[in-house]
């Protein structure tokens, strides 16, 4: 390294031009002549994350350096037959992707990998090179001449050679696609054919394996030979095609997100340079350059590397990593900012601060890493970091966001209503706006018959129960009442409502209660709905609902979990009760067909009859079975179906994941998956003949029970006259069944993971509902509430994934479709499908066990409850890298699965068995308390990561804390009186600002709390007290 104020002559570097320091202030030149000496006291001490935050942080004043989504495409100069262009090598929009030379294809999109030399290689070019930041140019030819003009001026250009470095940047752009289309040749061909192109197929093959231009003969004859000394518009070179000629790569354009800018790297070795040339470029006006990119976007940014022959690979690499660096998320917004040549260092500086580097002794580079599932976001790059938070921040932060989602107590009647109607209000139209997809179409016809079975299998189940005053056809009206009041009036139509075991168990106990009294059991469940009614819109006065931030993921996934294992275990018991009915024929069936005495029994071979021939033959039936229709198996049958169905709808489902087919045909296939399965298995069913069971709908629209109507009388001579008011206590537990039920559903489908925007409504939810059941009551209906499973499987099919993702990106979940079409087109379906009867009775009930079975699996997925017992039963090396376990040691991990395991076995042994499993609601109640206890086992970092905070603990601290500071304020205040005044306050300093701890009372030093008369703004005193409250 040179002494003093010497030139710093890095190990690394190689001969090149130096550039302009500031941005141009010429906008017809585009650069200033200005060489940049940099000596070792120029080296700034200030971390390069710290600069790049600085630069980020600065106001951008006009929208010219407002950064945009980048597409980066390399060329190389290379000698294509008799031509000289530029090819396509490579391309960036997150991952890198290749040109196989001997394949002449697209690589898979990888992670890029370079080595460390390049980057250093890199940033000397920067540093020494040309850097000309927002150039005025229109065109390529324009551009070209800025820059040959600038490196002349400079004086790291020759004179004498600047038409050729101007040619040889307006050579023509080849593009992969342009070359795989002319590569296509026809399978089958003539003789005469062949011979026809046997010299157009030398040329193809040559191209499918390119040599840089300094390879072949001099590129400088070529040139010279070009009709570019002439006239710039020559055949061949860039300028001779315009925007309309240029045909981009359209396919390809569907991968670019919107507003994306372009930015090509151009990298070649020419026999006419002796010194390397680059220069980087900022256009200030985003540009379509002709033929210069594959695709028809507007490029920004260019970086040409030109120089002497022998070093291909090495520039190759340096523009590899350019395009590397102009794909990262943060240099790729430094780039746009830059307003000087040290802005772009900072942010190398900072990409090589950040960058990972595998040993070469245990890593192949030539080995391509497959992009991740998940990129972890880069703000913490953007952003300074921040200072801890205080326990008390994150407190409020969650007390925020529970006002927010009206999970606070409003302090008047009604006010949790108001809020939730003021909320959902500005929504309401889009709800029906957004239901414009096909997707929605998917979701409504697969809830359909998700909704359909067991309503019409729970009518069932209610007729037994009920002596049939409630049935099948009572269940189909209720479906349609309450789904299409709820679809259109319901704070969260994203719930879905049915029926539920513990109604039944409740329905049950209500009849059999009212035959031991002899009383009228409609009429007096009439007044259990009435009094249900009005408590839960007490409840709904008094803010209730707030109460649901107590159910956190310990109780909502214990009970999530419940009913998905519920789904599963019914679907596969229902199967087994088609066997127990129709037992598998293990024999074989006795009886063939023997010839008659006499006749040609050797020229006829009569066994092979079945019995209707043989009798036309004048055949013999012996055998045991014979007079016996043969047994078919519809048990084996019914497991066919229903593992069928089940099969290919998590197949499908998954489709839009697999290498087949467009996207959008894969995303169709994906969206339909369940109705696809039912169709196929019934058309399945249906060709082979065998006489499974089928869906039974009433085709009738009256009630069951022919000695009552649609309408309940409130009195009957049978019940007393108090029966109403003793009414009561049956209600008070039904209200708890019928609140827990709803709320942990719609906590589970208002989950912070499913990225809800329209917001929740709690109690706008259950007065809707209670006024359903008012109604459902009056006509001898069955109460819905929130289907756990259908809710969730709702949601799912509701998903949204991004549509533009960069090749080798995942797509990224955004949200669900948040809309309440498919809710009500459900329950219209539902009911209008006493008039679809004939087509519904062809669909074997198999196939709906195993959408029943697809459903309660589907419902597995994303609980963290599931994982963890999954985990349980792995090697340690095997286990996936979840965040938990990073913070959390794995023995605590289990404890807590094993308690909340422990938990969910209670509640399936309190459910199972009809004499206790009226207490289920109450159950779910003492899972609270529960968790509540779990606070005495687990810290309260281990309980924030494995579950959520309760809030109330929290609250009642934070006001102790408050009400303490309030007394400390107080005394101190005593304590210095001359500090009080008119406009007395309490200042404090935070912590790291003067060196002192904030709130440090023990002298005159930084950090002394202390009382003041000033007059402080009246921002800065409440800033400042806020901090010091917290």
């Amino acid at each position: 390294m040179a002494n003093n104020n010497e030139y710093i002559e890095l190990p690394w570097t190689m001969n090149s031009s130096s550039g302009d320091d500031e941005a141009p202030k010429d906008p017809r030149t585009g650069g200033e002549d200005f060489t940049q000496q940099f000596t070792e006291n120029d080296f700034e001490v200030t971390p390069p994350a710290q600069r790049v935050q600085f630069i980020l942080g600065e106001d951008v004043d006009d929208g010219t350096h407002v950064s945009h989504p980048l597409f980066s495409e390399m060329g190389m100069l290379v000698k294509e037959g008799d031509e000289i262009e530029w090819k396509e090598t490579a391309r960036w929009i997150k991952f890198e992707e290749d040109v196989e030379e001997g394949g002449n294809r697209w690589s898979k999109p990888h992670v890029a990998t370079l080595s460390l030399h390049s980057l250093f290689e890199l940033r000397r070019l920067l540093v020494n090179g040309s850097v000309m930041l927002d150039m005025e140019a229109h065109n390529l030819e324009v551009m070209a001449d800025l820059v040959c003009d600038h490196m002349v001026s400079a004086g790291t250009l020759p004179p004498g050679v600047k038409d050729k470095v101007k040619d040889a940047l307006l050579r023509r752009h080849r593009h992969q696609h342009e070359i795989a289309k002319k590569s296509r040749l026809p399978i089958i061909r003539s003789l005469a054919d062949m011979r026809n192109h046997s010299s157009s197929k030398k040329k193809k093959s040559n191209s499918k394996h390119s040599r840089p231009a300094q390879n072949l003969p001099s590129i400088t004859e070529d040139m010279v030979k070009s009709p570019s000394n002439q006239s710039m518009a020559r055949p061949g070179s860039a300028t001779e095609l315009s925007e309309q000629q240029h045909k981009g790569n359209t396919h390809f354009m569907r991968k670019i997100p919107p507003g994306a800018e372009a930015s090509n790297i151009l990298v070649g070795e020419v026999d006419f340079l002796e010194r390397t040339l680059s220069c980087f470029v900022r256009l200030s006006q985003a540009v379509v350059l002709g033929d210069l990119t594959e695709v028809p976007v507007p490029t920004r940014f260019v970086f040409i590397l030109l120089g002497p022959p022998g070093s291909q690979s090495n520039f190759h690499e340096i523009g590899r990593a350019m395009a590397t660096l102009m794909s990262d998320e943060i240099f790729h917004e430094v780039a746009y900012r830059a307003r000087k040549r040290d802005h772009l260092l900072s942010g190398v500086d900072e990409f090589l601060d950040a960058v990972t580097v595998l040993p070469p002794g245990e890593w192949d580079p030539t080995i391509r890493i497959e992009p991740p599932a998940a990129i972890p976001s880069q703000e913490v790059r953007k952003r300074p970091p921040e200072l801890p938070k205080e326990e008390v921040d994150e407190e409020e932060e969650e007390a925020r966001l529970r006002e927010e989602n009206g999970l606070s107590r409003t302090g008047r009647l009604f006010g949790g209503l108001i809020n939730d109607i003021k909320r959902k209000a500005p929504w309401y139209i889009s709800d029906y706006k957004d239901a414009l997809s096909m997707q929605c179409v998917a979701s409504w016809i697969f809830l359909y018959f998700a909704c359909l079975s067991p309503i019409i299998t729970f009518g069932g189940l209610l007729s037994e129960a009920t002596g049939k005053h409630m049935a099948a056809m009572e269940s189909l009206v209720s479906g349609f009442v309450c789904g299409m009041g709820y679809g259109f009036f319901s704070g969260q139509p994203l719930t879905i409502l049915g029926s539920t075991g513990p109604v039944l168990v409740f329905e049950s106990i209500i009849y059999e209660f009212c035959l031991k009294m002899g009383w009228e059991y409609m009429t007096f469940r009439f007044w259990i709905g009435m009094w249900v009614a009005g408590i839960c819109i007490v409840l709904t006065a008094i803010d209730a609902s707030a109460l649901v931030c107590y159910i956190t993921r310990f109780t909502e996934e214990n009970f999530a979990t419940l009913i998905a294992f519920i789904f599963i275990y019914k679907a596969i018991e229902n199967v087994m009760v088609i066997g127990k009915n129709f037992p598998v024929n293990q024999g074989i069936y006795d009886c063939i067909c023997t010839p008659p005495l006499g006749s040609y029994a050797s020229v006829i071979d009569y066994a092979k009859y079945n019995w209707n021939y043989c009798e036309s033959y004048n055949g013999t039936l012996v055998g045991r079975d014979c007079g016996k229709p043969p047994t078919e198996n519809v048990f084996l049958m019914s497991v066919v179906l229903c593992t069928g169905t089940f099969i290919i709808s998590t197949v499908l489902k998954d489709f839009k994941n697999a290498l087949f087919f467009p996207s959008i045909v894969r995303q169709y296939i994906s969206d339909f998956s369940v109705l696809i399965a039912i169709f196929a298995m019934s058309f399945f069913d249906y060709s082979l003949g065998v006489p499974t069971q089928k869906l039974e709908v009433p085709n009738e629209l009256k009630p069951t029970l022919s000695t009552r109507g649609w309408l309940i009388p409130p009195f009957s001579e049978k019940n007393p006259w108090w029966s109403p008011i003793i009414a009561v206590f049956p209600a008070l537990l039904g209200t708890i069944l019928i609140f827990m039920d709803q709320q942990i559903t719609a906590v589970i489908v208002n989950r912070k993971e499913n990225k809800l925007k329209k917001g929740c409504g709690y109690h706008l939810d259950l007065f809707i509902l209670s006024i359903l059941i008012a109604i459902c009551s009056l006509m001898g209906l069955p109460w819905f509430v929130a289907a756990t499973v259908l809710s969730i499987n709702h949601v799912n099919s509701l998903k949204l994934e991004s549509e533009c993702s960069a090749p080798g990106e995942k797509p990224q979940f955004l949200g669900v479709r948040e809309q309440r079409v498919t809710h009500i087109l459900i329950f219209l379906t539902i009911g209008g499908s006493v008039l679809l009867t004939p087509l519904l009775g062809h669909i074997p009930m198999p196939v709906l066990f195993g959408v029943f079975l697809y459903m309660g699996v589907a419902s597995l997925k994303g609980l963290q409850f599931f994982d963890r017992i999954l985990i349980m039963f792995m090697p340690a090396k095997y286990q996936p890298d979840y965040m938990f376990l990073r913070q959390v040691p794995i023995k605590r991990v289990h404890l807590f699965t094993i308690i909340q395991l422990a938990c969910l076995i209670i509640l399936w042994l309190i459910k199972s068995f009809s004499n206790t499993s009226i207490l289920f609601p109450l159950m779910l109640v003492v899972m609270i308390g529960i968790r509540k206890a779990l606070d005495l086992v687990f810290t309260r970092r281990e309980l924030k990561i494995l579950d959520d905070i309760m809030p109330e603990m929290t609250k009642r601290a934070a006001a102790d804390d408050l009400h303490k500071l309030d007394a400390e304020v107080g005394l101190l205040a005593r304590i210095f009186p001359w500090g009080r005044g008119s406009r007395g306050r309490v200042v404090t300093k935070p912590p790291g600002l003067d060196g002192g701890l904030a709130g440090e009372a023990v002298g005159p030093g930084p950090g002394l709390i202390s009382c003041t008369t000033s007059n402080a703004n009246e921002k800065e005193f409440e800033a400042q007290s806020s901090l010091l409250k917290k």
